[in-house]
């Protein structure tokens, strides 16, 4: 178990579906399909209300409303993506434990600043059905292990791809960071030559209007298929090494504010603008932590009470019994990679454990135990060996090299994937208006 910090999946999609309405008595008013994904119906209550809730995510933003038929498209495009996702996801046997479930309903309370029951109270005053959105939640659970099974697993970076990367960050951008936005105006696989071309003067159209001073953003919702034109497009903060090779050679000739070429590859064409630019100091030099820790995982067998009282023994018999940290986290860890160790997780960097734990970490003396500490991976009971100041430049360019390769090695495999599970799925689309 691996409880250093990763990122938390996507946000959780918060719309739910309406039911059959009913008028008088005598009549039922039937709701009618908008699409068929598969064996499964998009009906036009569904549609309507995630309708709704694009527009008022736009609102939020302050991004221009873009046209009624257009944003109705984009949206029922996404939500026949996010179907075919879903059910590709279940057809692999993936199932979710009901305390996986209960914990992200809790870390998105705290995150939000709320106990559960007032994510509940929440959750009503905004019309939003506690169930459904139980439910929403074991959705993206579902995909996301999929594609983490799929996708993420397979990824892999060697050391020469290290090595290649550095050497090019030191010659050509020397660690610099772009903050860049997206739109990507997707080709289907097998594509005709007659629907390329159709979509490169799409992107074209798109980019004359942002040449004649549109705004980005809401072209991003009106025409981008990618998974975050609804959020205005904009990808942030970006190392070189983070950033495609195809995106990198457009990017380096541009100044701040100019918009690219369409940027063709495989998934469709892109159009890219460069919001930003700025260096990094590549010198670091960070306070480190050797610290060992017991973990005990809450279960259906163990609860989360029984769990506390555990390690609440364990601490007292390493206080006032004199037994060794180390023979009792062989014992009782449940985090086999460091049990073996005694518990032992060596030199700890800032930000390489999660929040709850490092902030534990932080507050304690050399030699100090903890009181007993909850993270999402479950309790644990934390010891400080000792600290120390140390310049690990040279390795933190490394493991931020590694991370920025896999990072844009899994944009790039996890684009591919949902293309092929959206254009395998058979979709019938029914008129909208």
């Amino acid at each position: 178990m691996n409880f250093f910090s990763n990122k938390f999946l996507a946000g959780f999609v918060l719309a739910c579906c309406a039911g059959l309405a009913q008028a008088a008595p005598s009549i039922i008013e039937v709701d009618q399909i908008a699409a068929v994904v598969n064996d499964e119906v998009i009906t036009r209550s569904e549609l309507e209300q995630r309708y709704q809730t694009a527009m008022q995510q736009l609102r939020r933003q302050n991004i221009q409303m873009p046209p009624r038929n257009l944003l109705l498209a984009q949206t029922l495009e996404r939500m026949i993506t996010e179907r075919a996702l879903l059910q590709h996801a279940k057809s692999t046997g993936i199932r979710v434990d009901p305390l996986q479930i209960d914990r992200a309903i809790q870390r998105i309370a705290s995150q939000n600043g709320m106990n559960v029951d007032e994510l509940r109270a929440a959750l009503a005053r905004d019309g939003i059905s506690f169930e459904r959105f139980r439910e929403n939640i074991v959705n993206e659970i579902l995909v996301t292990r999929a594609r983490e099974r799929q996708v993420e697993s397979k990824l892999n970076v060697s050391d020469a791809e290290i090595d290649s990367y550095l050497q090019t960050q030191s010659s050509l951008d020397q660690g610099d960071e772009f903050n860049i936005s997206h739109i990507l105006v997707a080709v289907p696989e097998n594509a005709s030559p007659e629907q390329i071309q159709e979509r490169r003067a799409r992107a074209q159209n798109i980019i004359d209007e942002l040449n004649k001073g549109a705004d980005f953003a809401q072209l991003s919702a009106t025409y981008s298929d990618a998974p975050n034109a609804l959020d205005g497009g904009g990808l942030g903060w970006r190392n070189a090494g983070q950033i495609p090779e195809l995106f990198m050679n457009a990017l380096r000739g541009m100044q701040a504010g100019a918009v690219s070429e369409p940027v063709k590859s495989p998934n469709g064409f892109h159009i890219l603008r460069l919001n930003d630019r700025r260096g990094m100091n590549t010198t670091t030099v960070v306070t480190q932590t050797r610290v060992r820790h017991i973990l005990i995982k809450p279960s259906e067998i163990t609860s989360e009470a029984d769990a506390i009282n555990r390690l609440n023994q364990v601490r007292e018999r390493i206080e006032h019994g004199g037994e060794k940290f180390e023979t009792l986290a062989r014992q009782f860890s449940e985090d086999t990679g460091s049990a073996a160790k005694g518990g032992e997780l060596s030199w700890v960097n800032p930000g390489d454990t999660v929040p709850e734990f490092e902030r534990a970490m932080n507050a304690l003396k050399p030699g100090e135990l903890s009181q007993i500490v909850q993270s999402p991976f479950g309790w644990h009971l934390i010891e400080v060996m000792e600290r120390r100041q140390q310049d690990v430049t040279t390795e933190r360019q490394r493991l931020l090299a590694r991370q920025a390769i896999r990072e844009r090695k899994l944009d790039e495999a996890v684009e591919d994937w949902v293309r092929q599970v959206r254009d395998q799925a058979y979709v019938e689309l029914r008129p909208l208006d």
